[in-house]
């Protein structure tokens, strides 16, 4: 698998990363174990960018990757968060018993805490999770900047910004990465936020390639479990759920057709894209793992791509992908009226 510099910085990733929320909270049961063996294959298959968050899980998700990287860490690129504050009393898998703060003190405070639980002294790439409009984005990055100085972190990235804010940020410490959402069925970013990242030579890092698990064909009404916290997103409801799934159905021929699945292609179109991408699609089990990793070696045409355009333009997805309730929904510009 093939490796890229995150932005100006000499922090190498793997192309494509793993995305460890889901293996502790949000999508149905966990099984640590399971996860455990899932992430050293990941390993062994070239995947060396691996994402978390401290609020995943409450840290627990944190904990699990610390164990994981264990004995390995020259190995890892370790990516994590900080932003997001959860009630520590309110039930797993809930979108709404949160808040957001950007605060240097809280930034520091949660950098020390995200070290304890990964077992490292460092971190490679540090993400500010939402931004907090209290706080300008200037003296956050200038917070950040003093973690890099001091060794804490290597880089740092934001997650859900307009390109105002990103160019604001990198004008006072450059920013290594950028991580949004973007996928076949989310790609607002492609009107000011990606343009900014070619422009400013920043590496673009898409959570949620695929569509939380929707662009692969294989969720099903009646396969979510209740406490999903996916059955509160208005795309995976009603008839928005089946006029998406109609697209889907779509992608699924046209992959038939290339002797691939669903999911490699919506991973393939984003390696196709023509500037540095890292896709971080997440996943339980080795088996869908495995047919992820393998979207590296799908090849599309110029054909191809105007075909997949044409089957999901922008803004084609039914349904925002977050309840208006929920607080951290993006709220940016960029991400339009359809995020």
């Amino acid at each position: 698998m093939r490796s890229i510099k995150l932005g100006r910085t000499d922090i190498d990733s793997s192309i494509m990363g793993f995305g460890c929320m889901g293996m502790s909270e949000f999508y149905g049961g966990h099984n640590d174990e399971e996860s455990l063996k899932t992430l050293e294959r990941a390993l062994e298959l070239g995947v060396t960018h691996f994402d978390t968050s401290n609020v995943y899980g409450r840290g627990r998700n944190e904990e699990l990757v610390g164990r994981f990287i264990a004995g390995k860490r020259e190995r890892i690129m370790l990516s994590t968060k900080f932003g997001i504050v959860r009630d520590p009393d309110g039930p797993d898998g809930s979108t709404y018993d949160r808040a957001i703060d950007n605060s240097p003190e809280y930034m520091r405070r949660c950098c020390e805490e995200s070290l304890k639980r990964l077992g490292t002294d460092h971190i490679d790439l540090y993400l500010v999770h939402r931004t907090d409009p209290r706080v300008p984005i200037e003296q956050t990055a200038s917070a950040l900047g003093d973690l890099v100085k001091a060794g804490k972190i290597r880089g740092y990235g934001l997650s859900e910004v307009t390109a105002e804010q990103l160019r604001a940020a990198h004008a006072v410490h450059p920013v290594a990465a950028l991580q949004s959402e973007y996928s076949l069925w989310t790609r607002e970013a492609e009107a000011g936020v990606l343009p900014a990242c070619a422009e400013l030579g920043i590496t673009f890092v898409a959570y949620s390639p695929l569509g939380r698990g929707f662009l692969t064909g294989a969720v099903q009404k009646t396969t979510l479990a209740q406490d999903d916290f996916r059955l509160t997103s208005p795309r995976f409801q009603g008839e928005n759920f089946d006029r998406n799934q109609a697209l889907v159905d779509q992608v699924r021929a046209f992959a038939d057709e290339k002797h691939c699945t669903p999911g490699q292609i919506a991973l393939a179109w984003l390696f196709h894209r023509g500037q540095d991408i890292v896709p971080i699609p997440g996943t339980k089990r080795i088996k869908y793992l495995e047919e992820n990793v393998g979207a590296v070696n799908v090849s599309l045409s110029e054909s191809d791509l105007a075909t997949i355009d044409r089957i999901m333009p922008p803004g084609v997805a039914a349904g925002t992908r977050y309840d208006a309730k929920f607080a951290g929904a993006p709220q940016a510009p960029t991400q339009g009226a359809r995020a």
